[in-house]
């Protein structure tokens, strides 16, 4: 295809990609409240008397701090409900655009891909979901008596959708490395000895990406994480012992020579270059010296 080809083609993939995300955000603009409910659960909400008396870090009032927030925050929560609840709708989309570009091969592995990250990324946000009321009583925690917690909603949405993308991103680590694997970029022995820096890694990650800044939080991104990269390297291993069994001289450096067997063999009958035709011996390229 000429480059207009793939401008238009990319053209009518993006606006197919905007229409199903906007058409989800006017559907939850019908339910905005349930969804924001929803988001700010996880906070531990003064109420009743511990309203009147909400001194220290036992609970929290939400509140809106300017008025065009509420505006502002239903806004928000329909466009992160359309982009999450479309995406079966724009991962088409960019895989349709990307997918004759491919091999057969590689058209395989991507839909393995595809199909993997998004059920490990919905893991991912789950979890984050899951640990989200004890991250922030912790957090909340070290208010002292004399003061209150008035936390702004904005913040509080602002807060779960980071900790949601955060889980289910790192989430995909051990996916990207099986299908570095699978193209035959990385061995199963090679993502073995990373596994310090990797252990550790996760554990500086999870103190540095996660919002809520506790050890409990950190330890719960990097224990999974962790776990998911061991059965990543384990899968490595076995699918690398299937393809030595396949090709025997896969281990061999490119300059490593093949063990040949030097001993002469016999060819068989031959005939003597002047038993030929003159004309044959022409068209075939011999002459006298052959």
């Amino acid at each position: 295809m000429p480059l207009a080809e793939h401008l238009r083609e990319l053209r009518n993939r993006l606006a197919k990609a905007v229409l199903a995300i906007v058409v989800v955000a006017i559907i939850a603009a019908f339910y905005n409240k349930q969804i924001m409910e929803f988001l700010s659960t996880p906070v531990p909400k003064c109420e009743g008397r511990d309203l009147a008396q909400s001194h220290g870090g036992n609970c929290a009032v939400l509140t809106f701090n300017t008025l065009s927030s509420p505006f502002t925050t239903v806004v928000k929560v329909c466009l992160l409900a359309g982009v999450t609840v479309s995406s079966p709708v724009w991962l088409y989309q960019l895989w349709a655009f990307l997918a004759p570009g491919l091999h057969r091969h590689e058209k395989k592995y991507t839909v393995a891909f595809v199909a993997t990250a998004a059920p490990l990324f919905l893991a991912g946000a789950y979890l984050a979901y899951l640990i989200m009321p004890t991250s922030m009583r912790v957090l909340l925690s070290v208010t002292p008596e004399t003061a209150a917690n008035t936390l702004g909603l904005n913040d509080i949405l602002d807060f779960t959708v980071r900790m949601i993308l955060v889980f289910g991103l790192a989430f995909e680590l051990p996916l990207i490395l099986v299908m570095a694997n699978l193209v035959g970029l990385v061995s199963g022995r090679t993502m073995a000895g990373w596994w310090r820096g990797v252990v550790m890694g996760t554990f500086v990650f999870g103190a540095v990406a996660t919002p809520s800044t506790d050890p409990f939080g950190m330890c719960v991104l990097a224990v999974p994480i962790s776990i998911l990269y061991f059965a990543a390297v384990g899968f490595a291993i076995l699918n690398d012992k299937r393809r030595d069994r396949r090709n025997p001289d896969r281990q061999l450096d490119d300059d490593e020579a093949s063990p040949l067997d030097l001993e002469p063999q016999p060819i068989g009958d031959s005939r003597p270059m002047s038993s030929l035709p003159e004309q044959d011996r022409h068209q075939r390229g011999y002459d006298d010296v052959t």
